[in-house]
């Protein structure tokens, strides 16, 4: 099953390159990554663990900005009106 996600993971996403792990544990990013990214020396990057994959993400300038409107459609346009008249 893994293998077969690793698999999919390579076919689905564009690979850039191979990053070493280094003896101190650091990993230089690529410079086509980089480039993707729009990332300069010194900029941050968030580093995302899921399911055994890593994402490097630019770090957002404004995380307010970053998460605005997510939960968008989660509700019916109603639900608010009812909910603030049932606290009358």
């Amino acid at each position: 099953m893994a293998g077969s996600l690793v698999l999919y993971s390579v076919l689905y996403f564009k690979v850039m390159a191979v990053a070493t792990l280094s003896a101190k544990n650091q990993i230089v990013s690529p410079r086509g990554a980089r480039k993707a990214l729009g990332l300069k020396p010194g900029d941050k990057v968030l580093v995302v663990v899921k399911s055994g994959t890593v994402f490097l993400l630019p770090e957002p300038k404004s995380y307010n900005g970053a998460i605005r409107g997510l939960a968008r459609g989660t509700y019916p346009t109603t639900y608010l009106q009812k909910e603030r008249q049932s606290w009358d």
